[in-house]
């Protein structure tokens, strides 16, 4: 493989453009975080995501072109978030995507946001080892896959309500410490002597190993109108004993998985993925099985474009080439 590709992501409220040789080496990685205007809103707005991936998109083309010393007529391919997201942000990047792709004259890449956070364990490192167990923890989703590689995915299990990092969000604005959650939690988490306490975990009366954090959200919010933190100390310790439910529910289910006896590596992506109580509990697990564990590094967990354009290139190597009339959707699977 010898490809030089331009990724685009704008699915919610970061703006990034990557360039990516080989699909996996990253010449440059652009973002723009639109994080401080929307946490006087205590969330995302999405015209507002729009309008500023507008504003900021063909500044940073130009910069990651500048950063990876490449021009225009040296690209091979243009890759793009397809889905899932808000689609008037996504349309943004899908739109620039397009018409760059036409303009040059090269093949284009419909990703799904959620497989590129997968991919993302394979920039600036070695191949992954498959069959792998995919583990997907962010903002909307947190799901376990079955990956026999790249493209070949089996859903294992789902959220039926609250994402991982929705509930660090949600909880977060309960304690009243500001968006978005998960970094300010894992900081307070970090200060408590409280490693082991949790709150009643949750159980699928069906057996499945799907998740739910909304019953963890309540019982967080029960807490504090019973037992309101009196002081920073409490506050830590609420913080620690809540993300250590939601660690136990996480590794509760890898567990089991693991214990198959069927996967060489444990692949985890997502920006959740940035906790290092949950890098370092995932460790313990994969260790003594022999299991490579496959994280990226933290810039890489969050949003980012580099990841588009490392999956795109792959893409487009197997021969998976966009039509330029498709679109963007705000909901699609990937397996």
């Amino acid at each position: 493989m010898n490809s030089l590709v331009l990724g685009i992501e704008s699915s919610c409220d970061e703006t990034a453009v990557a360039l990516v040789k080989n699909a996996a080496q990253v010449l440059s990685s652009e973002v723009s975080s639109q994080m401080d205007l929307h946490k006087r809103y205590g969330g995302v707005v999405p015209e507002v995501a729009s309008r500023l991936h507008l504003e900021s998109l063909p500044f940073l083309v130009e910069e990651a072109l500048k950063k990876a010393n490449v021009t225009f007529d040296e690209l091979t391919g243009i890759a793009v978030t397809a889905a899932p997201g808000l689609i008037g942000a996504l349309l943004v990047g899908f739109s620039a995507a397009k018409a760059l792709a036409f303009r040059l004259g090269v093949p284009l890449a419909n990703v799904h946001h959620i497989e590129a956070h997968l991919y993302a364990a394979q920039l600036d490192a070695p191949p992954v080892v498959f069959p792998a167990l995919g583990l997907v923890v962010s903002g909307g989703h947190t799901e376990l896959y079955h990956m026999a590689d790249w493209g070949q995915y089996k859903l294992l299990a789902s959220t039926r309500d609250d994402a991982a990092g929705e509930a660090f969000d949600k909880v977060a604005k309960l304690m009243g410490l500001g968006y978005p959650g998960g970094p300010l939690i894992e900081k307070m988490a970090k200060l408590s002597s409280e490693t082991t306490q949790t709150f009643s975990k949750a159980r699928m009366k069906d057996k499945t190993l799907d998740f739910s954090f909304s019953g963890v959200k309540t019982a967080v919010s029960l807490e504090l109108q019973k037992n309101p933190p009196k002081n920073e100390a409490e506050q830590n310790k609420l913080a620690a004993k809540f993300q250590n439910t939601v660690l136990e529910e996480i590794l509760s289910r890898v567990e089991v998985l693991l214990d198959e006896g069927q996967f060489k590596s444990l692949v985890m992506g997502g920006g959740v993925a940035c906790n290092q109580a949950l890098r370092d509990a995932l460790y313990k697990e994969t260790e003594p099985r022999d299991i490579a564990l496959r994280v990226p590094p933290p810039q890489y967990c969050s949003d980012n474009a580099a990841m588009i354009a490392g999956l795109g290139a792959f893409q487009i190597s197997k021969g998976k080439i966009a039509d330029l009339s498709s679109t963007a959707l705000p909901r699609a699977s990937f397996y």
